[in-house]
């Protein structure tokens, strides 16, 4: 059976739009149609490398131009212009936080559901080799995770919360598959009005632990997470693309003390955006449900905000 070629369009043409419109332009299976912006010189300059129309009004594409977008703008706006391109029809891959509300994202959820398309949320640390080859085999029992980056200016429309430390919650909550019982978190800012380093401890019902700590005033960067399991240790290091396990082995170091097992994985440097636009391409063409779905990106999203009233962020 051959395959549709998709129709793809990039709404916002930023540091990270210009990288979607690239993708898709790669991929076989999509088409880039339109770049959007509202700054006109920069949808032109995305559009022209990639031979694409460059637009300033998204509603342009709302009478069947398109199949699928991408939403790289700011949060604010995510919920407004998803919302419109479900409604007309289109499949919608939106950068994470999902929305700026939980109750915006559970619209956005049921309009999917309601006409069959595709919400995908933009997690894109999912699609760090060394995050898809971390087996699932054991439940982690304590969770210890640190990403600390040095200032951006670039992402201060929300606190380091649903900047940051959002894409650990999410592989986090995949990972536990458990309700969160209890949350304590505490932060401040300091170069921003927002939080700009915070610490959150998650209580899951089903016992595990999870202390995420989140920085961008740091003077290093870092991505670690750590996990804590039955007969395991696995460390876990996104930056680097390092995968660490630990494990009792059968022989003893120690009188009725066994041996650790060490293995080391060092995956290539991959292309997570790409594979995780393929993956959006891919659901749409076999209807099958995206790795990081609109309930999951929802699921991070109100996980966050309830971290971030704790902080006393509105």
């Amino acid at each position: 059976m051959q395959i549709k070629k998709l129709k793809c369009a990039v709404i916002g043409t930023g540091y990270l739009g210009k990288f979607h419109a690239q993708k898709y332009a790669a991929l076989p299976d999509c088409g880039l149609v339109a770049v959007v912006d509202i700054n006109e010189a920069a949808a032109l300059s995305v559009a022209k490398t990639h031979g694409a129309i460059a637009l300033t009004d998204y509603h342009e594409l709302l009478n069947g131009a398109v199949d699928a977008v991408s939403i790289v703008v700011p949060t604010t706006l995510h919920y407004q212009i998803a919302k419109d391109f479900l409604n007309a029809g289109v499949h919608v891959l939106v950068e994470k936080p999902i929305t700026v509300s939980v109750a915006q994202a559970d619209e956005l959820i049921a309009i999917a559901k309601d006409k069959n398309l595709v919400l995908q949320v933009g997690h894109l640390e999912r699609f760090n080799p060394a995050v898809l080859g971390l087996d699932r085999d054991e439940k982690p029992l304590f969770i210890e995770s640190h990403r600390l980056s040095p200032f951006n200016p670039r992402a201060n429309d929300v606190s380091v919360v649903l900047d940051l430390m959002i894409h650990d919650i999410d592989i986090i909550l995949a990972l536990v598959d458990s309700e969160v019982e209890r949350i304590d978190a505490s932060g401040t800012a300091v170069l921003t009005p927002g939080t700009d380093i915070a610490n959150a401890r998650l209580q899951f019902k089903n016992g595990c632990v999870a202390n995420v700590t989140a920085s961008r005033i740091s003077m290093k960067l870092e991505r670690k997470m750590r996990l804590f399991r039955p007969s395991s240790y696995v460390s876990v290091d996104f930056q680097n693309r390092v995968l660490t396990k630990h494990r009792t082995g059968t022989k003893e170091m120690f009188p009725g003390i066994p041996e650790i097992e060490t293995e080391e994985s060092v995956f290539e440097s991959g292309d997570a955006l790409l594979e995780e636009i393929k993956d959006f391409a891919g659901c749409i063409q076999t209807g099958t449900k995206p790795l990081v779905s609109g309930e999951a990106g929802r699921r991070a999203l109100e996980t966050a905000i309830r971290i971030t009233v704790l902080l006393g962020e509105k």
